[in-house]
């Protein structure tokens, strides 16, 4: 860590250092998103009852971490704000309140957990069988989320600094622990015992502990001034990281809230088309990740631009970068859909064919999905490093509350619609937010404050 930050100066400079910036946030949003896939297929063997098992843990599971993720994100940008500014103290003070607010939330979600999850799965109308599978599969996880309170935190510290490198070797070190302790475990194989389903959730912990460890060294062996430095205050300290993170804290929280809320829904439907809908979400999430780094990245070389006083024109030439390679990237994200459904049963061969038939119909949803959802993500990185994380807070509560959620009601409780509609409804929930995002990244005030 004694070069931290270089990868981030140059960011605004070509596209390779923006790359450079990017690519190794890609792949450690990649695998912590593929904690769920994999597990999914791990345990895809077992049948659709332990499939559907994991869609229905996943969606509460999905809260306690996005949760932490959106505090996190938060302090990605005031820590590139800070590293922007060249000051030792701010530096320090946000790793310092950047952890001890996920260390909290990490508290209050595991207290509601308690509390909330037997009604939610019974309100999922799957079988006792399904839901007993569920509730276990969510007691081990709690150690999951304990860990990540820590890993996703010190990962925003990292990322904020231009040092995008450290938390991707995190997962480097955790993810082979966790698919060889997950399959050995289901499968009761190696002189382990046959766990099954909790298996999964039990390499998923140990491969999750390994990774906070690793960022835990990684702090202390740096050898940088900040760690040396005085700490702001506390506590005027976290007054000014709330108020700044409570806005993207509700942006990120409400995006899991409510895909949690749709996937207890879209639980209503029968086992085959849910468990279709539980293979093809993560896989969603897995592979949009290189769209959404990309534009996380563009979001902390804004931070530290802004920070350091730069001028509109370079911001302009950057943006046009940013939304080229953009582009490029949803050409890529697309021919994988296509190769995931067209090659579906041979991944997943051991499904019964009327869930592959509804894998199937998923497939010219996201053949376009990834255009309007990457140009929205620069969009919104770019305006929350400005400032307007307000402005961006509606538009995720409006389309999310007032349009996808209640539509899901309608298509899957009233309407019995096939489930690629749901799909469907996901796609146009990007439409409606890209006029509101692309109006505020093009004449936004926050343009106007730039110096020439």
């Amino acid at each position: 860590m004694t070069a931290v930050g270089a990868g981030g100066m140059s960011a605004l400079r070509s596209p390779g250092g923006l790359f450079a910036l990017a690519w190794p946030m890609a792949m450690r949003m990649l695998m912590l998103h593929g904690i769920v896939v994999v597990d999914a297929w791990l345990v895809a063997p077992l049948g659709e009852a332990s499939v559907a098992a994991i869609g229905l843990a996943s969606a509460v599971a999905a809260l306690l971490l996005g949760a932490q993720n959106a505090f996190a994100n938060a302090a990605q940008i005031l820590v590139a704000q800070a590293w922007g500014s060249a000051s030792p103290s701010a530096l320090r003070s946000a790793c310092r309140t950047g952890l001890v607010i996920n260390l909290a939330v990490c508290t209050v979600g595991l207290s509601v957990l308690a509390l909330a999850t037997d009604p939610l799965l019974s309100l999922s109308g799957q079988s006792a069988e399904v839901q007993a599978q569920a509730r276990l599969y969510l007691l081990i996880f709690i150690g999951v989320v304990l860990a990540e309170a820590v890993g996703q935190s010190l990962s925003a510290f990292f990322n904020g600094c231009g040092d995008s490198r450290a938390p991707f070797l995190s997962y480097i070190v955790s993810v082979p622990i966790n698919v060889g302790l997950s399959w050995a475990l289901i499968h009761g194989t190696g002189g382990l015992p046959q766990l099954g389903l909790a298996g999964a959730a039990v390499g998923s912990v140990l491969g999750s502990l390994v990774r906070a460890g690793y960022l835990v060294w990684r702090v202390w062996r740096s050898t940088d001034s900040w760690r040396r430095a005085d700490s702001l205050p506390l506590r005027p300290a976290l007054r000014a990281h709330l108020a700044f993170s409570l806005p993207i804290a509700a942006t990120f929280f409400s995006a899991q809230a409510s895909g949690s809320v749709c996937m207890l829904i879209y639980a209503a439907y029968d086992v085959y088309q849910f468990a279709a809908l539980t293979l093809v979400m993560p896989w969603i999430n897995v592979v949009g990740t290189l769209g959404m780094a990309w534009a996380q990245a563009a979001g902390i070389a804004v931070a530290q631009h802004l920070g350091q006083g730069g001028g509109r024109a370079a911001m302009d030439h950057f943006l046009r970068m940013v939304w080229r390679g953009s582009a490029g990237l949803s050409v890529l994200v697309s021919g994988f859909y296509a190769l995931l459904i067209l090659e579906a049963d041979s991944l997943y061969a051991a499904l019964a064919p009327q869930t592959l038939t509804a894998l199937a119909t998923f497939l010219p949803v996201l053949l376009i999905l990834p255009w309007p959802k990457n140009s929205n993500a620069i969009c919104g990185n770019t305006l929350r490093a400005a400032g307007r994380t307000v402005y961006v807070m509606h538009i995720f509560l409006w389309s999310q509350w007032a349009f996808k959620v209640p539509l899901s009601v309608v298509l899957v409780l009233w309407l019995d619609t096939p489930v690629v509609w749901v799909l469907a409804l996901n796609l146009a929930e990007e439409f409606v937010k890209f006029i509101p995002f692309h109006r505020g990244m093009l004449k936004g005030r926050w343009r106007d404050a730039l110096p020439d």
